[in-house]
């Protein structure tokens, strides 16, 4: 097993090798969605997943998105409310996010990047712990994670404060631990 900072470079790299189009919501996540459901999604950095179909799905059933909105690597995310077609502002680590204004949502579904995972639905993301904080802060949320099949690992090694993940997608299949 090697530390967490050494496996992210390379899992990044393997990730940003395995750039594909966009990764189908399966039967799993659509079964789910309803009018007024929140699903927190993201917009993709890099070489992580592209949930732009996931979200589509999730308008087509009446849903409503959020998309993380993050201050500084301290400072808890918050999930803001976001049109598809509203313009998204420059933010921190190269993200691209919604408007600090716009109200915030409770999240029913959280759309996770991850940088790898494993079965167990352990997550390796890219260390600030944003999404494992938001995690406790929404225990309710049913949590996926989006990524190429490339990105999955034997086992992670975990820390206390992480938070395992519902299900994950990738372009191969659906993977509920």
């Amino acid at each position: 097993m090697t530390d967490k900072p050494v496996m992210r470079a390379r899992l990044r790299a393997v990730r940003d090798a395995a750039i594909g189009p966009p990764i189908p919501p399966p039967p799993q996540f659509v079964e789910r969605l309803r009018p007024g459901l929140v699903v927190a999604s993201y917009v993709p950095v890099g070489g992580e997943a592209d949930p732009a179909s996931f979200v589509a799905a999730a308008l087509a059933a009446g849903g409503r998105i959020a998309l993380p909105h993050v201050v500084d690597r301290a400072t808890p995310l918050r999930f803001l409310a976001w049109a598809g077609d509203a313009a998204l502002l420059p933010g921190p680590f190269g993200l691209r996010q919604p408007a600090p204004d716009l109200p915030p949502l409770t999240p029913d579904i959280i759309l996770t990047p991850l940088v790898g995972f494993d079965r167990r639905g352990n997550r390796l993301g890219q260390g600030a712990a944003h999404y494992d904080r938001a995690f406790a802060s929404h225990p309710d949320a049913w949590r996926v994670g989006i990524a190429w099949a490339a990105q999955e690992v034997e086992k992670l090694k975990t820390d206390p404060w992480d938070i395992p993940l519902h299900a994950v997608a990738t372009e191969q299949e659906w993977i509920e631990p």
